[in-house]
């Protein structure tokens, strides 16, 4: 995350002596990616954080592929996942390549019985239906129905839902979400085309400090592996910290659509980028205003690209027979567009209240077992006439 942010208690000057108040050393931790190379953060902890007392087991938890090289379009029914009451197991990967895996959720309990770090991936999750609190050592962020909330590699975090009907989409990322770059200065503040500004952030808050000696199960996941690690003392024990490395949240619902006469690439929609894919946010906006414009959008082919679109809320003008939690691969190889008659139905229509999430992805993704079982199998012959 490209912005400065502080919260708790730091010293004046970096990898100085820092006591409390009783005048115990309090330990620095540098929370860093890409080496010493690019953003960080240094944390200040009660204990020291490097207090491992023993490893208890470790199991696979890689994706098992159905479909190694994909040319067919899908589309994923999420809505007929199985809730399960752990927020780990609840995880289902559906799409993945080497850079990233996109998945769905169903947990119907809080993440609370242990912690969760993920040394391999940044963590991208949409919360399409709950309401609770992400508890992480940096700080708290509380989240609601169209919120994104960005968890980056390394992070301990634990989740608490107000509610048990939860619906989650996620993106395992081996790198780091940015927003794009065209909306930014050369300094990193987002410029006045941008359609979202660092007001519209959810950062961290209520930083909880626990000075506590035990066992604490941390759950770590590294290269398709949980492995379950006891810690001496509780991992969110910081008193304070400051940086551009930190968790942090985004509404879906503040994203401000760009709009035109004539129909606008998907790029206007653009929300999160990464080397290998990007996030777009498709939201109630006014359609193409020329008096001849068709508001649906055209026919494309996928070159460079395969395209997945989560559906959240709204019309879904360019499909037919599409309801929320749906997931649409459409492959690299073959063109695709709207469904037929979604093209004439569009032409007068002044304004659209769709909601929904893309990823377009810079290299194939193989399709899980998971997936198979919540295909349709006859998508991708949807635009036969």
């Amino acid at each position: 995350m490209p912005i400065y942010h502080r919260l708790g208690k730091i010293p004046q000057k970096r990898h100085t002596i820092f006591k409390n108040e009783n005048g115990h050393h309090q330990y620095e931790q540098l929370f860093g990616t890409e080496g010493f190379h690019s953003h960080s953060s240094l944390l200040y902890h009660v204990h020291r954080p490097t207090q491992l007392k023993e490893l208890l087991k470790s199991y696979d938890v890689r994706p098992e592929i159905a479909i190694d090289k994909n040319i067919k379009s899908l589309l994923l029914k999420g809505f007929e996942l199985t809730p399960e009451k752990d927020f780990l197991q609840s995880r289902k990967a559906l799409l993945l390549n080497n850079d990233c895996i996109i998945g769905l959720a169903a947990p119907q309990e809080s993440l609370t019985a242990y912690f969760y770090k993920n040394a391999d991936a940044d963590e991208m999750i949409f919360v399409h239906k709950g309401k609770g609190k992400l508890r992480t050592f940096m700080g708290n962020i509380n989240f609601e129905y169209g919120d994104y909330l960005i968890i980056p590699r390394g992070m301990i975090y634990q989740i608490e839902f107000e509610t048990t009907d939860n619906r989650l989409l996620y993106v395992e990322s081996v790198h780091a979400f940015y927003t794009p770059k065209r909306y930014k200065s050369s300094s990193g503040q987002l410029l006045e085309h941008s359609p979202f500004c660092e007001r519209d952030f959810k950062l961290p808050t209520e930083l909880e400090t626990h000075d506590q000696k035990g066992d604490f199960i941390v759950k770590i996941k590294k290269e398709g592996m949980i492995h379950e690690a006891v810690y001496a003392t509780h991992p969110f024990d910081v008193v304070g910290w400051d940086g551009y490395n930190f968790p942090w949240g985004f509404s879906i619902h503040n994203f401000e659509p760009i709009t035109g006469r004539v129909h606008q690439p998907p790029p206007v929609h653009q929300t999160f980028e990464t080397p290998a894919f990007v996030v777009c946010s498709f939201c109630p906006r006014v359609y193409d205003y020329h008096p001849l414009s068709i508001p649906a959008p055209y026919n494309h082919s996928n070159i460079d690209s395969d395209e997945v679109l989560y559906y959240v809320d709204g019309d879904f003008m360019s499909r037919n027979n599409i309801e929320q939690g749906h997931i649409t691969l459409h492959p690299k190889g073959i063109p695709h567009g709207p469904a037929p008659g979604a093209m004439e139905r569009s032409i007068g229509q002044k304004d659209t209240q769709e909601l929904a999430v893309m990823i377009d992805t810079f290299r194939p993704l193989q399709v899980t077992k998971q997936a198979m079982q919540i295909d349709d199998g006859k998508y991708y012959r949807s635009w036969v006439e």
